[in-house]
């Protein structure tokens, strides 16, 4: 599951470092701060944000990774 998926921020917990990104016909993705690319810094997504991502799957089931903001 590499193909590149644009998507939704549909919430993000800034303090826990988790949240949820909606995409188009399909089920709610869990995201981790991790997953966030960025150059340093605080990583951090604002709820309704377009992104970028992949989904791979983890530990709990489907997550996103390779998460770059639009």
């Amino acid at each position: 599951m590499s193909d590149r998926i644009i998507g939704t921020v549909k919430w993000f917990n800034g303090d826990k470092g988790y949240g949820f990104l909606a995409r188009e016909n399909a089920a709610d993705v869990f995201v981790h701060f991790s997953a966030i690319q960025g150059n340093g810094g605080f990583r951090t997504l604002t709820e309704g944000q377009r992104v970028e991502f992949t989904v791979e799957k983890g530990p709990k089931g489907l997550q996103a990774a390779n998460v770059v903001a639009l």
